[in-house]
């Protein structure tokens, strides 16, 4: 059987997957009815976020695996560059 990551890979091409990724920041803000997760990944300078509907533990210094695909958010006027996550596992 194949993972489910293999599944959203073929019917989202945009999609990319990274296995055993190393978290150095985590951090969990409310925004409305949800909790925005934001996630630095060692050796990247983007930011990788996703929502959730209530807090969970840090995953600071976990290794993880994620699926997500390149996003631009606006913020006063400006184009910043992020990742979208899909999903997120510690591995």
């Amino acid at each position: 059987m194949k993972p489910d990551y293999e599944k959203l890979l073929k019917k989202h091409p945009d999609l990319v997957h990274s296995e055993m990724r190393k978290v150095v920041s985590h951090v969990q803000r409310e925004a409305a009815d949800w909790i925005v997760n934001t996630i630095m990944i060692e050796g990247c300078e983007v930011p990788f976020k996703y929502s959730r509907k209530k807090r969970y533990k840090s995953l600071q210094g976990q290794r993880v695996n994620l699926t997500y695909y390149p996003a631009e958010e606006i913020v006063a006027g400006m184009g910043f560059e992020i990742m979208r996550v899909v999903r997120v596992r510690i591995a």
